[in-house]
């Protein structure tokens, strides 16, 4: 779970479509649902992450979004 505390920026979970958040929304992502998030390349984002743990797994970090993948993101934006 995500609670964007500022600023706006962008989350995606796999498969789907590049969502807005700003301050005060927030955002769910299944169990072992696969999501980038981030800032955009106009506004910061300040958030709290918020992980929880279900038969002693909790969340994996995957690989970081690179500058080439997060730039056709932005540019898939309105």
């Amino acid at each position: 779970m995500l609670v964007v505390t500022e600023g706006c920026g962008w989350t995606q979970v796999r498969g789907g479509r590049v969502e807005q958040i700003c301050a005060g929304d927030v955002a769910w992502v299944d169990p072992g649902g696969f999501h980038w998030h981030g800032a955009t390349p106009t506004s910061a984002m300040t958030h709290v992450a918020i992980s929880e743990t279900a038969e002693g797994e909790s969340v994996q970090w995957l690989q970081k979004v690179t500058d080439a993948e997060y730039r056709l993101t932005a540019e898939e934006k309105p």
